[in-house]
């Protein structure tokens, strides 16, 4: 089994698929289906991240440089709300996990809010200012 996992992926998760049907304990490949599902929950967790940079990069963006403020801005803000929120439903157990969560794609957030706008890094407040209530419900509005 674990060769097959090295050399064709995809058939390797048909077998264990069947094995696991078929309830056939010896046919499956333990170590590596057990990394596969640990990967899974962490790819879970890193979609979930990945919103939380990109929704804090633009609600630091709006914040912060209010004249360049654009109705794409506004469009990804919602956007990004809606999937980790989307996110948050369906893996319920990760809301423990949403504070550090922020804290973590808070740094990447910051670093890309001041690439993105030209502006230097101390421009942006070292710690978030958005705590998960925040960046949910921070009023962001295009009207232009």
């Amino acid at each position: 089994m674990t060769k097959l996992y090295a050399l064709d992926f995809f058939a390797w998760t048909q077998d264990q698929a069947d094995a696991l049907r078929r309830r056939s304990v010896n046919e499956i490949d333990w170590e590596n289906l057990l990394e596969e599902v640990e990967s899974l929950g962490r790819q879970e967790r890193s979609e979930l991240r990945s919103h939380l940079v990109i929704l804090l990069t633009h609600l630091l963006k709006w914040r912060y440089r209010p004249e360049r403020r654009s109705r794409s801005w506004a469009l990804t803000v919602a956007e990004q709300r809606g999937e980790a929120q989307r996110v948050l439903r369906e893996n319920p157990s990760l809301k423990p996990q949403i504070d550090g969560l922020l804290r973590d794609a808070y740094e990447t957030a910051r670093l890309r809010a001041a690439r993105e706008t030209r502006r230097v890094l101390r421009g942006f407040p070292e710690t978030s200012p958005f705590d998960w209530n925040a960046a949910m419900t921070e009023p962001v509005e295009w009207d232009g």
